[in-house]
């Protein structure tokens, strides 16, 4: 293994988020977005992926934790552009796009097919970005010196809806939805010190670039794990406390690549927090990235 790279089976783990309205954001992840509630009281919701035949079991995409004292995120400040969850296939988005319709159709914001992929856009009821989406066969993805081919055409969201369910007339939200934490996509105060951060230290590779604007990063040739632009957020500086991103969890594989990643991080000189399971540390506008096995 590359001491310097982060493992191939590097996957996104997921995203905590301050909120100001436990009950409202937690109905939005549930009933809009499709997710599972695996555990709430004091103030937190998990949410995620239900076990199938599990009454306990799960996987975690999101966490909410209620901080009602919080103030609003400032303006072109650093922070979530959107958490994206990717479903396993275009039904299941499909019946997504429906849900929105339906519950919160004045919270989306827009559609795109990025060749790689194709996404629906919305905020939460609190202003978060979410990007529902779902991948394109990594066949048909179209790579060359400059990283992997990415673009953005218009989707018909109703178009979609008909060509992956057609006749579907109700809201649907099916059991057993197959999605997880696909990418995460942050704003952040300029492209070069995101590179030296999540590339040269942290170990993921860039795979596409919008000049000074935006950097796309992932591990093991994915299109992107996650993203970092400047298009509201240009010479940001290190975050106050606020509402929206608390955490982003990124998951390696084994013990090895989380000590490789805290060397890393601590000769690059990041303050890293390390408790023997995990290594948190952040970035250099205060966004709290944790590794962990």
């Amino acid at each position: 293994m590359n001491q310097d790279l982060l493992p191939a089976a590097t996957r996104m783990g997921l995203v905590e988020l301050d909120v100001r309205n436990l009950a409202a954001m937690s109905s939005f992840y549930h009933e809009v977005v499709g997710l599972d509630v695996l555990s709430e009281g004091n103030g937190r919701v998990e949410l995620g992926r239900q076990q199938p035949g599990s009454l306990t079991g799960g996987t975690t995409v999101v966490v909410l934790q209620e901080d009602p004292s919080l103030p609003l995120r400032p303006e072109g400040s650093a922070g979530l552009f959107h958490t994206a969850i990717v479903f396993e296939n275009p039904r299941e988005l499909a019946a997504a796009v429906i849900r929105i319709a339906q519950k919160v159709p004045e919270l989306f914001t827009g559609s795109g097919d990025h060749a790689v992929s194709q996404a629906f856009y919305l905020d939460d009821p609190e202003g978060n970005g979410v990007e529902l989406y779902v991948d394109r066969p990594r066949d048909t993805w179209k790579w060359d010196s400059r990283g992997v081919y990415m673009t953005t055409e218009y989707i018909d969201p109703n178009a979609f809806v008909n060509d992956h369910m057609p006749g579907a007339g109700i809201m649907l939200r099916e059991g057993g939805n197959d999605l997880s934490l696909g990418h995460v996509h942050l704003q952040v105060g300029d492209v070069a010190s995101a590179h030296r951060f999540y590339v040269e230290t942290l170990g993921f590779e860039q795979t596409s670039r919008m000049g000074n604007s935006a950097l796309f990063v992932s591990a093991g040739g994915y299109h992107h794990h996650m993203a970092m632009n400047t298009w509201g957020s240009a010479g940001a500086g290190f975050r106050a406390p606020s509402l929206g991103l608390g955490r982003v969890d990124v998951t390696v594989p084994d013990d090895q690549a989380l000590g490789a990643a805290a060397d890393r991080l601590v000769t690059a000189g990041f303050a890293v927090r390390n408790d023997g399971t995990s290594v948190e540390t952040n970035d250099p506008w205060g966004n709290t990235v944790r590794l962990a096995v």
